[in-house]
């Protein structure tokens, strides 16, 4: 009676870790993707750390990243510049706020009414390329170098991307959603609440995204004229004291709240306009 063995193929040590998903692949993966977008961004703080100290740049005038840090911590924690933000925060809020509640529902009622929209998109365009800063000598003769011709300048900057860009948003409904839901008996408002507002969600956001972060830079400029309080102010006064990291302070925070304000944006959009999102 013979025996037949049966020959099996036994891989080698360095197949087998090459066909293993070791942790330290995904590892290697993660960080791989995080210097991918944070890795400019690492390097330039670095480099901003080091070039007073290589003497590259004056500290006097280009202070360290750290002292700048500082500045900020301490600005915040038993500094002015916490009362500061809540003033920054109301006066852009309530311009950006109004701007939001009047943009948004002219612009679905334009974009819906072609005759309207026809006859004041000239108005409307040549307004949007006159420059807020231009026109705010104009709003300080007219309400006075008060609160109003602050916040109004505000208002002014930030309308007319949400209007447009709601205009936009509605002409660019897919015309055959439209007619279907016509076919399909829906009423005037059921179309407007369930085809032409969410399909125009994206584009409002799009306005609005580019709106906050116009309300906080014409907040500083005008901040700038005739205020004694605020970031902008902030920025000013640092700079006439000779407070160097606490001006740079100021505008690195000034910079941190557009980021939140675009974040929150982000994800306010990400959760009304899931439907926009491609399906993996």
């Amino acid at each position: 009676m013979s025996l037949e063995t049966e020959q099996r193929y036994v891989p080698t040590f360095s197949e087998t870790l090459a066909s293993r998903d070791f942790p330290t692949n995904s590892l290697l993966s993660g960080t791989g993707k995080f210097l991918s977008r944070w890795g400019l961004l690492i390097a330039f703080a670095v480099l901003w750390q080091m070039a007073p100290s290589m003497g590259w740049t004056n500290q006097a005038v280009l202070p360290t990243l750290s002292s700048i840090l500082t500045a900020l911590w301490v600005g915040l924690s038993s500094g002015p510049l916490l009362n500061d933000i809540a003033i920054s925060l109301q006066r852009a809020g309530i311009a950006f706020g109004a701007a939001v509640i009047v943009g948004i529902p002219l612009g679905l009622f334009m974009g819906q009414v072609k005759p309207i929209e026809r006859s004041l998109d000239p108005i409307l365009q040549l307004f949007r390329q006159t420059s807020a800063l231009a026109l705010y000598p104009v709003f300080i003769l007219l309400l006075g170098l008060g609160e109003t011709s602050k916040m109004f300048v505000i208002f002014w900057a930030t309308l007319f991307p949400i209007l447009l860009a709601t205009i936009g948003g509605v002409k660019q409904v897919d015309p055959k959603l439209l007619e279907m839901a016509r076919v399909y008996g829906a009423k005037p408002l059921t179309i407007f609440r369930r085809v032409v507002l969410p399909a125009s969600l994206p584009q409002i956001f799009v306005g609005l995204r580019l709106s906050a972060t116009t309300s906080l830079l014409l907040l500083i400029a005008a901040e700038m004229i005739g205020a004694n309080s605020g970031v902008g102010f902030q920025v000013m006064n640092a700079q006439y004291n000779f407070q160097i990291p606490l001006m740079f302070a100021a505008i690195l925070l000034l910079a941190l709240l557009g980021l939140a304000a675009n974040f929150v944006l982000e994800l306010l959009q990400a959760r009304l306009c899931r439907w926009s999102k491609p399906r993996p």
